[in-house]
């Protein structure tokens, strides 16, 4: 009996392996966290803090860098500040100890807006074709199916350098340079490759014998796949959802060459955020902090999708 209870098997780790696992896991979270708390402790820095050296680990929290993101200043005399009205709020207080006033609101709110419509919008069309397409490839016999699934992802190879021209030269003529519109069909067309190949990959793993008992029992083919093979998908669909919004929302080549003011995102316009005397990096970090609010909340919000594993609801042949 002792020698049975104390029979280890080789398919449960043993409490060493997953003391050392855990471990491991833990290092390299707290190691990849670094530049994501630095960002963040930047922001709330001073400027003359934030390019100090050594690098200041203890000062005082300021939230000039905010401040400085979401307005424009002006730089007036000592005497034309003395004669203003006491100020109003934590950013007059702060741009006055600089001699500065507040002359109005920056353009980051807006360029941040233009993010979240062109990054989502682009990445729901992506989504929803790419689940059509993978369906089709999967369920259907299509003519010359592996040819078009590598010209599919072939386009996904191409670095955005390669075509920016071609696509600068066609939106032009097209009047869509400039326009969410533009960026909402040119990301889509970029990530409908991915989704095609993930999603294929994720439908494949549904068996066709839900279907066939579904459409014996009354249904179409369109209902379901509506009702049996979506609700099967939908760790396929987050996980294709979020990788299709990293790439929309970080995006920098095509949103630069393409976009210069009314559908400007936020990647191409944060490193333009200038202080006096150089870059103003509270400023950039702060940018960049808001910036990484939405993927992460994103990410968070379908977390449970993620981790219910790529076969549910499969059946083992």
């Amino acid at each position: 009996m002792s020698a049975a209870n104390s029979a280890h098997s080789v398919v449960v780790p043993s409490l060493t392996s997953k003391r050392i696992a855990g471990t491991i896991v833990v290092v390299y979270a707290l190691i990849t966290l670094i530049p994501l708390v630095w960002i963040f402790l930047t922001s709330i820095k001073s400027p003359p803090d934030s390019i100090s050296y050594p690098p200041k680990i203890v000062f005082t929290p300021s939230l000039e860098g905010y401040c400085n993101l979401f307005t424009t200043r002006t730089r007036q005399t000592p005497d034309y500040i003395a004669s203003l009205p006491a100020p109003v709020g934590t950013c007059e207080e702060v741009t006055r100890k600089r001699n500065m006033v507040i002359a109005g609101p920056s353009n980051f709110l807006p360029r941040f807006i233009n993010s979240l419509v062109i990054a989502f919008g682009s990445t729901f069309l992506a989504v929803l074709l790419g689940t059509l397409a993978a369906y089709g490839f999967s369920r259907f016999k299509v003519p010359l199916a592996d040819d078009l699934l590598f010209f599919i992802l072939s386009t996904r190879m191409m670095p955005p350098i390669a075509v920016a021209i071609p696509i600068y030269l066609m939106y032009r003529e097209l009047g869509l340079s400039d326009t969410a519109v533009g960026m909402i069909l040119l990301y889509t067309a970029v990530n409908v490759s991915l989704a095609v190949w993930l999603l294929k990959g994720f439908i494949d793993e549904i068996p066709r014998e839900y279907e066939e008992a579904a459409m014996i029992d009354g249904y179409t083919r369109l209902q379901a796949f509506r009702k049996v093979v979506l609700p099967q998908a939908t760790t396929g669909i987050a996980a294709t959802a979020i990788f299709c919004l990293i790439f929309a929302w970080n995006e920098y080549a095509f949103a630069a060459l393409l976009t210069s003011g009314e559908a400007q995102t936020a990647p191409p316009f944060i490193p333009t955020i200038i202080g006096e005397g150089g870059q103003d990096w509270p400023a950039v970090a702060a940018g960049t902090t808001i910036f990484l609010i939405p993927i992460l909340v994103f990410t968070i919000l379908l977390r449970k999708q993620l981790l219910r594993g790529i076969t549910f609801g499969a059946v083992r042949k």
